[in-house]
């Protein structure tokens, strides 16, 4: 089966990366394929690559990363919401005149139409957050 997830939830003030996370190793793990991890709203957070959690707290955007890079799926942060909160690609620091980048690696900046291709192409798709 296929699985399409949406993050919506901010990864510091909610469960909903955490959980995500939690959900989609169970998805791999049960012989399934998660077909791609959409980051939407304040989900898009989890993409910064500026977060520097203390050394007691879970790094969960490296945790994304080593399970996008492990498994081979795509992490798709909305550029909207990612406008929003700062979090940039080479392409839009450039193209709003911004100093850096800021997006972590394996995560992607893309529109809507990549939410909407996984739902057309999933079997189920699971949100997690508000």
């Amino acid at each position: 089966m296929k699985f399409a997830i949406v993050v919506q939830g901010n990864p510091y003030a909610s469960q909903s990366c955490h959980s995500a996370l939690s959900f989609a190793q169970a998805v791999i793990e049960g012989g399934h394929e998660v077909l791609r991890v959409f980051f939407y709203h304040d989900g898009v957070l989890i993409a910064n690559r500026l977060t520097a959690p203390p050394q007691d707290e879970q790094d969960i955007c490296a945790d994304w990363q080593s399970f996008a890079a492990k498994h081979d799926v795509e992490l798709i942060a909305c550029i909207a919401s990612c406008l929003r909160r700062g979090v940039l690609d080479e392409t839009e620091a450039e193209r709003y005149e911004k100093e850096a980048s800021t997006i972590a690696p394996e995560f992607v900046i893309s529109g809507l139409g990549q939410l909407i291709d996984a739902t057309m192409n999933a079997d189920r798709v699971v949100t997690f957050g508000a």
